[in-house]
């Protein structure tokens, strides 16, 4: 006579993630209503607080520590780029999206310098803002086409540029974190620079510490900037 065992089902793990949290920053009422309204939507965006102005939104950062700020360039009392320097002080680990209608070459390349991940004019609809919020919480870094074409004319300028100036020496870096660097500047996520290099994304994670330490930089987008700068990268 056989035994019979009787199977004990396991409870599936708890996976829900926790919601991606998103400060609206805007010194137009209305817009952060609506941006609000929409994105509240989205079962995995939590929309912890709304600032109309960047002094507001340093604050606000500090009481809510978002993982996201979506901010205007250009606002009374406290303009966002300004406002994006020192929230970055104030919440680190906060990853900093513009929202504009300024197509202006020279905002955008204040905004990178300043720490910003990404930079989309208000033409983009509602649905690709809640993509983009996704895509910079991962790790991405984001640039409306047409201020990428312009980005990409003005670093070849850059490249021109610093032929007729005095060079600098510049951190080494070693040929691993070069790698990584260059793939970072051609636009890839971690997981893609993983795949390309075989390694782990966490390995890819801890060489992009330390290239930004090394190169004392702030983000991925103006560690790109740099490595066309010092023609790491071809422009085509």
């Amino acid at each position: 006579m056989s035994e019979q065992t009787d199977e004990v089902a396991v409870p599936a793990a708890n996976l829900q993630v926790d919601p991606i949290r998103v400060l609206v920053v805007d010194d137009h009422a209305l817009f952060r209503r609506g941006l609000q309204m929409v994105l509240e939507q989205e079962p995995d965006i939590e929309v912890v607080g709304e600032a109309s102005d960047g002094s507001e939104a340093v604050e606000t950062a500090a009481n809510t520590l978002p993982d996201i700020v979506l901010m205007d360039v250009r606002m009374p009392k406290r303009g966002g780029i300004d406002a994006c320097t020192a929230i970055h002080d104030a919440v680190p680990s906060a990853k900093i999206i513009m929202l504009t209608i300024s197509d202006e070459e020279a905002d955008l390349y204040d905004a990178i310098k300043a720490g910003a991940m990404g930079y989309l004019l208000k033409e983009i609809s509602i649905e690709e803002v809640a993509s983009a919020i996704r895509a910079v919480h991962g790790g991405q870094s984001l640039i409306s086409p047409s201020m990428a074409s312009k980005l990409l004319t003005e670093f070849a300028a850059m490249v021109k540029k610093t032929d007729d100036r005095q060079q600098v020496p510049t951190p080494r870096l070693t040929d691993r974190e070069m790698e990584v660097l260059k793939l970072v500047a051609k636009g890839l996520n971690n997981r893609d620079i993983a795949k390309q290099l075989f390694i782990s994304e966490n390995t890819v994670k801890n060489h992009i510490r330390n290239i930004l330490e090394k190169l004392q930089l702030h983000s991925r987008m103006e560690a790109g900037v740099y490595a066309v700068r010092e023609k790491l990268l071809e422009i085509t």
